[in-house]
Parts: structure tokens; C-alpha cells; sequence
């Protein structure tokens, strides 16, 4: 028989998005310290009635995002964005020097604006299109704005590619274990990232190894979806490659960019965040961890199975 809870719940707080409060409410089984003031039962006018609850949903597939939660990688991506400025002498009126994007200001863009062509698309429109090497006078049309955009992305993404090459970068901790756990336990496993396929492949080889890249039971990269995370469309088109209920996907992510595209999606999403996302607001998670060192497989289907009960 099914295990079950009995919850008591009166019908005026009784709100649409149930299964999301009674299963995966981070005010209850968040990691970090939280107040449950937020959740306020008003006493009742009516007789409450009775419900039993079953925790249905289990954990089937667990999907990583890959910047910023197999490898903190953002410092990288600037670098590379900051050399293929200096390369193509990007200089936005009036300033005559190139472009450089600096650490504070980088942290507010990557969790502003998701993947690179659309990073660099907002700050020229913000900030007036550059002259370069590519057009000397800033470009007007969309056509040209478009090859701007195409051509420093393209020498960005060789330039990250290199540096991912150098051996000196390494994935986060945690990560390789708990992969390796969801496979042997006969989960699904998959990553979604923003960023383009060649550099997450790249990333991917190198860090996790190409047997763990070959295991994969899904893979989606920015090129594969045409809206970007905080848009959920690349979790919804993974849940549907794996075959299973966005229910039963859990995401891990590190920004709330991720987070959103993540809920926003139906999944349930545990942050494992970096020195430039630490202080988001990341209450629609269930669960926030600064690594995965100390995170088992078990913690995470925890996560999806436990029911809160509140009277």
C-alpha cells in the first residue's frame, strides 16, 4: 500500500499551485535560514475538511545547468569577451578605448541578460553601437548589427575554447560524484545550458570526460532553443526528449535566471550558487547549497518526496 499523509486544509487557503506548496515549498526544506512567517494559515471561518495526500512524484531525472554549476566559469566568459573587444578595438562613443567589461558590472549583466549574443545586443542598445576593425563608422542596419554581434561572438567563443583548453580549469565540487550517482542509480541525467553547444561541448569533454558527456540522455545547448533561459523553453524541450514529467525533472542551477526558467518550466530546481550570485533571491528554490561536496543523491530525492504537513 502507498504510503500517504492527512493533511487538514480549509478551503479559503487552499490555493491553485497545491502540489507546489505540499511538495516542494523552500520555506520548509531550504537549506539556508529561512522564516515560516511567510506562510500564514488565517483562522478558519468554515469546517475544515480532510484531504489525503500522496507523494506521487519521484525523482526520474536530474538536470544540471553548466556555467556557473559544473564549472565557475563566468570570470572566464568576461575575459573572453573583454580580449575579443580588444581584438576588434570595440569602442562605444565616446569613449576611444575598448570596450572592458568589469567584474561588478559583468555580475549584474550575466544575471540581467541570458546567453551572449543577447548580453551584447542589450549593453549596444543601452549604450550606442561601437566602431571596430569590423564596420569603422557603428553600424545602422540590422543586418550589419547582426554580423557585429555574429563575428565577436564567434571569436569570443574560440578564445573561452582556449583558455577551457589550458588545463587549468576544473569542475566544482561535487559535481562529478553526484552524476555518477544518479547514473548508477538508474536516473536520467541530462545538462541545458544558455551558453553555445561548441563551447558547452568543449566544456563538457574536458571537464566531465567523455564517457560521462557520452551517458547523457539528453543535451541541449542555446543553439537547440530559440527563446533563452529565463525562458523555460529548454527545460520544457528537455523533459520532453527524456520522456518524463517536468514532476519528476529536478534542475540544478546556480543564478535565478535559471531558477525562473526552471519553475517557470514546472521543475523543481536546487541552487548551488557562486561568489556572484549569492545574494539572489533564490526563495522559489527548494533547496540552496554554496557547492555540492556535501549533497547525495538522497538528499535530492528527499526533496521531491517529502509532504509538509501544516494544519
Amino acid at each position: 500500500m502507498a504510503s500517504h499523509s492527512t493533511l487538514f486544509i480549509y478551503p479559503q487557503n487552499l490555493s491553485s499551485n497545491f502540489s507546489s506548496l505540499f511538495f516542494y515549498s523552500p520555506k520548509f526544506l531550504t537549506f539556508q535560514t529561512k522564516k515560516l512567517s511567510s506562510l500564514s494559515l488565517s483562522t478558519p471561518t468554515t469546517k475544515p475538511r480532510r484531504l489525503s495526500v500522496s507523494a506521487s512524484h519521484s525523482l526520474q531525472a536530474l538536470i544540471f545547468d553548466c556555467d556557473g554549476v559544473i564549472l565557475e566559469s563566468e570570470h572566464l566568459h568576461r575575459q573572453a569577451y573583454n580580449d575579443a573587444f580588444a581584438h576588434f578595438n570595440v569602442c562605444c562613443p565616446p569613449s576611444s578605448e575598448p570596450l572592458n567589461w568589469d567584474i561588478d558590472f559583468y555580475d549584474v549583466l550575466q544575471n540581467l541578460i541570458g546567453g551572449g549574443k543577447p548580453k551584447m545586443r542589450w549593453y549596444f542598445k543601452e549604450h550606442g553601437w561601437p566602431s571596430s576593425t569590423i564596420f569603422e563608422t557603428p553600424p545602422e542596419s540590422d543586418e550589419e548589427r547582426a554580423k557585429l554581434i555574429d563575428t565577436l561572438q564567434d571569436w569570443k567563443t574560440e578564445r573561452y575554447k582556449e583558455i577551457i583548453k589550458s588545463g587549468t580549469v576544473e569542475p566544482r565540487p561535487g559535481v562529478l560524484r553526484l552524476m555518477d550517482e544518479a547514473k548508477a542509480a538508474g536516473k536520467m541525467l541530462a545538462v541545458c545550458s544558455a551558453a553555445t553547444k561548441s563551447s558547452v561541448v568543449l566544456c563538457l569533454g574536458n571537464l566531465i570526460g567523455m564517457e560521462r558527456f557520452g551517458g547523457l540522455d539528453c543535451f541541449l545547448a542555446g543553439d537547440d532553443v530559440k527563446e533563452k533561459k529565463p525562458d523555460p523553453l529548454i527545460y520544457l524541450t528537455a523533459a520532453k526528449r527524456l520522456g518524463v514529467s517536468e514532476k519528476d525533472c529536478l534542475v540544478v542551477e546556480d543564478s535565478v535566471i535559471g531558477l525562473q526558467a526552471a519553475t517557470k518550466a514546472g521543475m523543481s530546481c536546487v541552487i548551488t550558487y557562486t561568489s556572484s550570485t549569492a545574494d539572489q533571491d533564490f526563495t522559489d528554490s527548494i533547496a540552496v547549497y554554496p557547492d555540492l561536496s556535501n549533497v547525495r543523491l538522497s538528499d535530492l530525492e528527499l526533496l521531491l518526496q517529502n509532504v509538509v504537513a501544516a494544519n
